[in-house]
């Protein structure tokens, strides 16, 4: 059955030129089938006149957790990979009520999430996984506390897996590839949720972190690093990673060396706003609440430094818990420093290009996805109609009404 959507009157934004265009766009079978006027479609379509609202490309979010239904990493490993499911399921659906129509998952999701998600099971965003963050002992991704020795091999439910040394962390790249990993994952620094590591520490030995890039580019696919200070993104790069996360104690000298290498950065802001003001009634411990003010008030610093650098930055929110709900907000924190067109473009076209899908995401033309938003207010002029939900009209994905 052929699925067929007229929209007309649309305000398009081009997210690559900054102009809006005002036409119809008419969506057929989940994809972008003409932009025009006057546009007819078929005798069964659903019509919308939008009355020249403004209409922007479904918007992508660089770095969530799907599965992170709790800011408590290390009570989330023992919960029912069933009931972790049923969470992900209404945090998926949330997003995508946000206006999401993409995410790339940065550990916890897997190809049961992503497989449900595509089939229809489940109603949210397009999702790009890498299963589990891979982590040295001790490190971010090392949920023990200091009073417990043995590693234990829980249900299944966590966002990281611990390997040492070249050989183990090669077959833990291997196992994740081999369940259908779009990227790889490692743990280059200190984290705020770990328990054990400082946030200025760096993270495996550089064969360990080569080896991981090796066995990503051997499948075609990139390693996404863990990392805030300006040393532990300095040692990922020069490892090959592609993307690096968070980045909020970075300097001059890293930025430098994110252009020469033209690698991603990811910011991460909205997330210790959050995990500052709810974090603890969110599960999150008393010590790793403590750790938010070291990344906090510099996490603004380094996005502003690496905007006026040129590096390719593109939209994360990373929240935890009742958190999610915030996701919006990455919007005007990062309108602080940033233009409203830029901050579109990272949850857009630098997004669907860090995913290998130009011009099939984050962009409305013809042969695209149709996944579409329609705003209630131009966001290049008021940040809020992206930053408030409420003040979303409608949100399309493959060219279906949410």
């Amino acid at each position: 059955m052929v699925t067929d959507l007229l929209l007309r009157a649309a305000t398009m934004l081009d997210v690559a030129t900054g102009e809006y265009s005002l036409g119809d766009i008419h969506c057929v079978d989940g994809l972008i089938a003409e932009i025009g006027h006057g546009l007819r479609a078929f005798e069964s379509a659903r019509v919308i006149d939008l009355g020249g609202a403004p209409v922007l490309p479904g918007l992508i979010d660089a770095h969530v957790h799907v599965t992170a239904a709790t800011a408590d990493l290390r009570g989330l490993q023992e919960w029912s990979p069933a009931y972790v499911a049923a969470h992900a399921a209404r945090i998926m659906r949330g997003m995508l009520e946000r206006g999401f129509t993409t995410v790339r998952d940065a550990s916890g999701a897997d190809f049961g999430l992503a497989d449900a998600q595509a089939e229809g099971l489940i109603s949210g965003p397009r999702l790009f996984f890498c299963g589990k963050a891979l982590s040295q002992t001790g490190g971010h991704g090392d949920t023990r506390p200091r009073g417990v020795r043995v590693l234990e091999e829980c249900c299944g439910a966590g966002l990281g897996r611990v390997a040492d040394g070249v050989d183990a962390v090669r077959a833990a790249a291997r196992d994740e590839l081999r369940k259908g990993a779009h990227h790889l994952k490692v743990m280059a620094s200190g984290g705020v949720a770990s328990p054990t590591d400082r946030i200025d520490s760096t993270q495996y030995s550089m064969d360990e972190l080569k080896a991981v890039v090796e066995e990503a580019e051997a499948a075609n696919r990139y390693v996404a690093a863990h990392a805030y200070t300006a040393r532990a993104v300095t040692r990922a790069l020069q490892a090959g990673v592609r993307t690096i996360e968070h980045g909020n104690l970075i300097d001059d000298d890293a930025v430098a060396q994110l252009r020469a290498r033209d690698a991603f950065l990811v910011p991460t802001l909205v997330t210790y706003w959050a995990l500052k003001n709810e974090g603890r009634e969110s599960g999150l411990s008393q010590d790793s609440w403590r750790k938010v003010d070291d990344v906090l008030t510099a996490g603004l610093g380094a996005l502003e430094r690496a905007h006026r650098g040129g590096v390719r930055i593109a939209f994360g929110t990373d929240l935890l818990g009742a958190m999610h709900r915030h996701q919006n907000t990455e919007f005007r924190i990062r309108a602080e420093v940033q233009p409203p067109l830029d901050i579109i473009r990272s949850a857009t076209t630098v997004a669907a290009e860090l995913l290998g899908m130009t011009g099939r995401i984050g962009t409305i033309s013809v042969g695209a996805h149709a996944d579409l938003i329609v705003l209630d207010g131009d966001p290049l002029t008021d940040i809020s109609a992206l930053a408030e939900p409420g003040r979303i009209r409608h949100v399309i994905q493959s060219g279906a009404v949410v």
